[in-house]
């Protein structure tokens, strides 16, 4: 599923987009937030790219790799995932290549992503979880209008907030 911007392209991530994945995935100032088994390899990010296309199939993750309209490689990703039993809550996820940051392409992504939350799938709360420390993303969070839950956890990562986005409906 393609879901255009005004400056971007947000699309499936593809077993071509292998070097992309592996290059986001791997890069150490995205990952300074993330507690992940990052990719060391193209095999590696294959694999990664297998899964994510096996649960995009299953309908347990809406994911899309972002790109300028004018370049075909991938920059950063976005995803909804992590939905409950119901369908009615999900969580956003996203990452973006550090020379495309403080730029407004990931705001402008997580805005066409939540439209299609909301919108298109009729989530009623969508949730983000991102590191206590990264200044960036709780920003981003703040100017779409998420609210810190404050108490709320993220079981097993002491250093991680949550923020919700209830549907205005």
């Amino acid at each position: 599923m393609i879901i255009e911007t005004e400056r971007l392209i947000l699309k499936d991530v593809t077993e071509n987009h292998v070097e992309d994945i592996l290059k986001i995935r791997s890069n150490e100032v995205t990952n300074r937030f993330v507690m992940r088994n990052s990719p060391k390899t193209n095999y590696d990010a294959l694999q990664f790219i297998l899964t994510i296309k096996e649960r995009v199939q299953n309908n347990q993750t809406f994911y899309w790799g972002i790109s300028l309209k004018d370049q075909p490689n991938l920059i950063g990703t976005i995803c909804l995932w992590n939905f409950s039993e119901d369908r009615k809550t999900a969580e956003v996820g996203y990452e973006l290549l550090p020379d495309f940051h403080r730029k407004g392409i990931m705001s402008e992504a997580i805005q066409a992503i939540l439209n299609f939350g909301f919108d298109d799938l009729h989530l009623q709360e969508i949730l983000a979880i991102t590191n206590k420390f990264n200044e960036n993303s709780k920003g981003l969070l703040i100017k779409h209008h998420f609210v810190l839950e404050e108490g709320r956890e993220d079981e097993g990562f002491p250093d991680n907030l949550v923020f919700s986005l209830k549907s205005m409906e």
